[in-house]
């Protein structure tokens, strides 16, 4: 047997033994990267470094990265699927590529050392070839050089051996190859079939050479990277030989917990609220925490407790506002050791599920008013149902059974017509984030840069201004303005706000210059520099100082001083949760 604790320092001890610094996970919700809402994989935090920027710790990193993805959450209760995961990487950054990367990774799989499996029941896939490049024979010659027999290789194609999948996705990214485990009673058969459900993928190397443009264009990088992915989830559920990622020593409590409550025995749903409560905790006890709402990450939360709080109302649990509540606290207790931000305002997390839960539960409520909107229907179509989905926040099967006690019949393809409308949807919000979101930490153009050590001037005229309460709580960046996220109990004044803009232009007029150092964490706590500092003793970080203004932790990119920026403008001052304030603001 083996914990997801053991695996986790298995993982990262394999790697420092061969040269990697342990780095630690970046927050789930992403300060400067705005191109996603979440961190979905180990790369996002990593970009710029892939793109070729120095990284503090070195060219060889290992870490654990907590991730979220929502693509997949029709499938969420199944055996391997989950919205909240965590992902063990290693990184190369220029340093070495697919030789080392394949015989570590095979090294760390079948060494007795480490994690010991039978090589019997392991194979791998690798880039079949198209558009994008050539055939990966040498991925595949490099596995047989290390014990993988020929019938266990198979190639497929870039939607399953390129990363991200598709290759459609503008930025780094490459072909991969994928480790599976076979999780069959019998014994693995001799030839690898990818489409049989046994062998389940609990690996992925990407070599990582290229970057694909906005205009869709593949560049090379400058540097040829390695980018791998274990799921933590998936590799601990079949190394103790379990039918479901549910079953794992970290979900054990918290099953436990809604299934006494549950008075009627219903896996999947059971699972469904699990999943969803763990998620609901981490993005609440993020180090840039969201709150519910109908735009964005809050709109992604919206929907992870409205639909857990729809699971327990299948499974009869009564008290479901008393459940979760006691669900975000075992989760608390289970992670708060390997992401300490968790456990630093459980009691404000449970305050934001609670309304939630009770606002969701009056949109129950007033379900028979929200379709006598729609008024006189005679069939419900699946369009229909999608727009009430989409704007109140039903669940399908809520709007169904809605349609049933008014005796409304369902068009014959209601399903089918749901589901494109609400494809139809997404696509539309991903395309509308990609141009709501283009810029932040990943955008190296010479505004978002000027903008981003804007914020560092922005941070300490704040709290010269309010106080040293003040701190950053998330940033969004763009190459037309900056967004500033920062703890403050209360609306600023026209007077604060006049204060901060003269504080700022004083110091972008002394053209103060803008210096890198890189340090240890303990170091830059002794400079004085502001960050967040849930850091292993000992790890590097950069730390650019303004002038003897502002000293700060961050990745970049940053001007060389400040008289290379605009006279700056608060255009906007707001509420963005709970305790904290939000500036949008931008050169005139």
């Amino acid at each position: 047997m083996i914990s997801s604790h053991e695996l986790r320092e298995k993982y990262q001890k394999f790697f420092e033994s061969k040269g990697h610094a342990r780095i630690a996970s970046a927050p789930l919700v992403p300060e400067n990267d705005p191109s996603v809402l979440f961190t979905t994989a180990g790369m996002h935090p990593l970009v710029p470094y892939l793109k070729g920027q120095p990284h503090p710790q070195g060219d060889k990193l290992t870490d654990v990265q907590k991730c979220l993805r929502t693509t997949d959450i029709e499938a969420v209760g199944d055996p391997t699927h989950a919205t909240v995961f965590e992902m063990l990487g290693n990184w190369s950054l220029g340093s070495y590529f697919k030789k080392e990367a394949i015989k570590w990774s095979w090294e760390f799989l079948t060494d007795k050392k480490w994690l010991g499996i039978n090589p019997d029941y392991l194979a791998v896939s690798v880039f079949a070839g198209g558009e994008d490049g050539p055939r990966d024979d040498e991925s595949a010659k490099l596995w047989q050089k290390v014990g993988v027999s020929k019938e266990r290789v198979a190639f497929l194609d870039k939607q399953e051996n390129w990363w991200p999948a598709g290759g459609g996705t503008p930025g780094p990214q490459g072909p991969d190859t994928e480790m599976f485990y076979w999780t069959g009673n019998d014994n693995p058969p001799k030839k690898f079939d990818p489409l049989d459900a046994k062998w389940v993928e609990i690996w992925n190397d990407v070599f990582m050479e290229y970057n694909r443009t906005e205009e869709g264009k593949l560049e090379r990088l400058a540097q040829q990277n390695v980018d791998t992915g274990m799921g933590l989830e998936r590799t601990v559920m079949v190394l103790n030989g379990l039918q479901s990622i549910y079953e794992i020593d970290t979900y054990k409590k918290l099953k436990c917990l809604i299934h006494d409550k549950a008075k009627n025995n219903n896996e999947r749903p059971e699972r469904i609220m699990a999943d969803h409560i763990k998620a609901i905790t981490f993005i609440l006890g993020d180090e840039n925490p969201v709150t519910p709402s109908n735009v964005e990450g809050g709109y992604v939360l919206r929907r992870l407790i409205r639909r857990a709080v729809w699971a327990a109302r299948s499974l009869g649990i009564i008290d479901v506002e008393e459940v979760m509540e006691a669900g975000v606290e075992i989760i608390v207790d289970e992670y708060k050791s390997v992401y300490p931000p968790l456990g630093h305002d459980v009691d404000g997390s449970k305050s934001e599920l609670k309304k939630e839960v009770e606002r969701f539960e009056g949109v129950i409520e007033r379900r028979s008013a929200i379709f006598n909107r729609l008024g006189d229907i005679k069939v419900l179509t699946g369009a229909q149902g999608s727009s009430i989905a989409s704007t109140y926040g039903l669940p399908v099967d809520l709007i169904k059974e809605e349609a049933r006690d008014r005796n409304t019949p369902l068009s014959e393809n209601f399903d089918e017509e749901f589901n494109k409308d609400q494809e139809k949807h997404k696509q539309v919000s991903r395309g509308g984030s990609k141009k709501k979101f283009a810029g932040g930490l990943s955008d190296h153009s010479k505004e978002a840069t000027q903008y981003h050590t804007a914020t560092h001037l922005l941070h300490q005229a704040l709290r010269e201004t309010l106080g040293d309460h003040v701190l950053q709580r998330g940033s969004n960046i763009t190459s037309e303005r900056l967004r500033f996220d920062f703890s403050h109990p209360e609306k600023m004044t026209s007077e604060e706000i006049k204060q901060v803009e003269r504080l700022v232009n004083e110091k972008i007029k002394a053209d103060l210059p803008v210096k890198r150092e890189k340090m240890t964490v303990e170091e830059a706590k002794k400079k004085g520099a502001l960050g967040l500092f849930e850091h292993k003793y000992g790890e590097s970080v950069s730390v650019y100082t303004i002038g003897n203004y502002s000293t700060e932790i961050c990745g970049g990119p940053h001007v060389e001083s400040t008289g290379e920026l605009g006279v700056f403008k608060v255009i906007k001052e707001e509420s963005s949760s709970g305790g904290i304030r939000r500036i949008k603001a931008q050169f005139d």
